[in-house]
């Protein structure tokens, strides 16, 4: 197997990447997308293995410096800040993920599991000694993965279980058809707000794959308003990255935006291939989100532009996990798998690494009260 390693996706054939993830829907011009857009928190690394000149595995990868004190919050996080100036190694590693920085990791496999994922993993050792990078990580895979990582990759990893995704399987002729889905409470708590909110004011929706120059700028206004709100989360998106994804992927790209009286009150970014509908990035303002209830409205126009469009699945993401289940969404495990890559540090890192997840947990089960 040959492995090449490169900084930009497009240093390799499209042709290449996309007969390993023939239907991915982060596919090569979503990555093309990342690296034109500047994301300074990341580096990125593409790996693409060979057998011969045929294309058999493939896998995105980043570096970042992962804030171990990510889930600490008020005052404690000013001491944290202050330590992590003088000891930024220890409590702001460097770390390279095989993954994206949101949404679920994928490996393009097109031949046998042992040989693709030992060459990605090979390949990923020579980018963390480049790097001195301290931590490997396969990040945010889903159970259909578990079995070959769990039996292929080096013993030094151990598994953790991640923050969980959640999806729902569309099958409903209308959004009335899918409200008939939900318990008594859900659905009659549903109807009301949508009630409320008709009686209060007309919400204008646009859907578009493109957003004009003076409307970009005030939708990333409001996605700024909402990762700042969010206290936890690896990625802050810049404006470009909304520029260039129309360029890159025209046809997947929808843009939704929602006025009231020429306003825009709320935006979100999704991605639509190959019969599922992922929602990335929203923005609200948040000085009417809640007397209006966009959170739930833009829910209700986003399923029913899948169903109208005969979309399968609707992919909403980790957290928010009550609401999400009352809508009618189902958890999706996702696990990490990680290695120090100082096996006498490994074990302690093991440890550690259970923990902050189970302060995650906490974290945003005490947000959702």
């Amino acid at each position: 197997m040959d492995i090449k390693i490169v900084r930009k996706i497009a240093d390799i054939p499209a042709g290449d990447w996309n007969k390993v993830f023939p239907e991915a829907g982060e596919n090569y011009y979503f990555l093309k997308t990342l690296d034109e857009s500047n994301l300074s928190q990341f580096s990125f690394y593409y790996i693409l293995v060979y057998d011969k000149d045929t294309p058999v595995g493939a896998a995105s990868c980043f570096i970042m410096n992962f804030p171990l004190d990510i889930t600490v919050t008020g005052r404690l996080k000013n001491v944290t800040s202050f330590f992590k100036k003088i000891l930024p190694s220890i409590l702001n590693p460097k770390i390279l993920i095989c993954g994206l920085p949101n949404g679920q990791g994928r490996i393009g496999i097109a031949a046998d599991p042992a040989v693709v994922i030992r060459a990605i993993y090979d390949g990923m050792e020579e980018i963390a000694r480049q790097e001195k990078a301290a931590v490997i990580v396969f990040k945010d895979f889903n159970l259909s993965y578990r079995e070959a990582l769990d039996k292929h990759l080096d013993a030094g990893f151990f598994r953790i279980a991640s923050l969980p995704f959640t999806e729902m399987d569309i099958s409903f002729a209308s959004f009335d058809d899918y409200l008939e889905t939900l318990s008594y409470i859900s659905r009659s708590g549903l109807r009301r707000k949508f009630r409320k909110i008709g009686k209060e004011a007309k919400i204008g929706l646009e859907i578009t794959g493109k957003l004009e120059e003076t409307v970009l700028d005030e939708a990333y206004a409001l996605y700024l308003q909402t990762y700042e709100r969010k206290e936890v989360g690896l990625e802050k998106v810049p404006v470009d990255f909304f520029r260039n994804i129309s360029k890159n992927m025209p046809d997947e790209t929808k843009f939704f935006l929602w006025r009231i009286d020429d306003r825009l009150v709320a935006f979100s970014y999704c991605l639509a291939s190959g019969g599922r509908f992922i929602d990335y990035y929203l923005g609200f303002d948040y000085s009417v989100a809640y007397q209006y209830h966009l959170y739930f409205v833009r829910f209700r126009d986003q399923l029913n532009w899948c169903i109208e469009n005969k979309i399968g699945k609707y992919e909403f993401g980790p957290t928010g996990y009550e609401s999400k289940r009352r809508l009618g969404f189902k958890v999706v495990p996702l696990f990490n798998y990680v290695k120090n890559r100082n096996k006498f540090l490994n074990p302690v890192f093991k440890a550690f690494s259970h923990r902050l997840v189970q302060q995650l947990y906490r974290f945003f089960s005490k947000r959702e009260k």
